[in-house]
């Protein structure tokens, strides 16, 4: 196994291994405005939720490698504590790449990635009318990780309103996860997309216990046909349904058919004796 420590390689290695490794990663398109109410929207992929109640987002402006240089949306919401967080989805993610041009001072990427300024109700930065969802944010603080290039600044941010267009709900009101066709940041250049194509369902643990890898049947735990997904959904049952299972590698392959549907229950009947 190659190893590495973080501070005898370069900056740009680093950010390279890390950007690449830790991945798919939500982005968040940030709508700012500056004291002059200049306009500012700049893609971020340091982004995720950290609490529902109270509602809490974190994104994270960090310095430029290649100069130690702050970004606009920093220096904004230091100056105005607030944002509009639009979510990005694979109908605009050319905008959204081209909103991360490094423009100079005073020009709107919104009109440069030809999005669409909506007036937000609570806040003053826009709302990104393409975004399928727009969280008006009260930015509660900033936190700087260092000086150096690279250093991250966690823009913690309170939503105080939600928008979601309608047309990525589904029938109950709730928005449908395959109709939002979202994207997420990788290594280098590289892009995922999680449309009905490549969306799977993993069932969560019972919220009693699973019986757990350990307590699976020898013949099963140690199959030359079972990965460890398969061993895991297996294991996510409260009681073992019987501890004589086949060996028989034509019946486990037979039962991994019914694990790549998730219907662990069937693959339970045809592996026990």
């Amino acid at each position: 196994m190659k190893t590495l420590i973080p501070s005898e390689i370069s900056s740009v290695q680093l950010q390279t291994i890390m950007q690449t490794a830790v991945s798919p990663r939500p982005i968040a398109l940030a709508s700012t405005v500056d004291k002059h109410g200049n306009i500012n929207l700049s893609p971020f992929s340091f982004f995720n939720m950290f609490s529902t109640v109270p509602p809490i987002l974190i994104f994270s402006p960090s310095r430029r490698v290649r100069d130690n240089t702050t970004k606009h949306t920093l220096e904004n919401v230091l100056e105005v504590p607030e944002v509009v967080i639009g979510t990005v989805n694979f109908p605009i993610v050319q905008q959204i790449s081209l909103a991360s041009t490094e423009y100079g001072d005073g020009v709107n990427e919104f009109i440069k990635s030809g999005l669409t300024m909506k007036d937000a109700d609570l806040v003053k930065p826009k709302l990104i009318a393409e975004c399928p969802v727009n969280f008006e944010c009260q930015v509660l603080e900033i936190k700087s990780l260092g000086d150096q290039g690279g250093a991250g600044n966690l823009v913690i941010c309170e939503v105080k309103k939600i928008h979601i267009r309608e047309e990525y709900l589904n029938a109950e009101g709730n928005l449908d996860q395959a109709k939002l066709d979202m994207v997420a940041r990788l290594g280098g250049n590289w892009y995922s997309r999680n449309n009905e194509n490549n969306l799977f369902e993993v069932p969560k643990p019972l919220i009693t216990k699973g019986i757990g890898f350990d307590s699976l049947p020898d013949s099963i735990k140690f199959s030359k046909v079972f990965t460890g997904n398969d061993l895991g959904m297996l294991a996510n049952v409260e009681v073992l349904p019987s501890d004589q299972c086949h060996d028989d590698e034509n019946v486990h392959l037979e039962a991994q058919k019914f694990l790549l549907e998730s219907r662990i229950e069937k693959a339970w009947q045809i592996l026990v004796k």
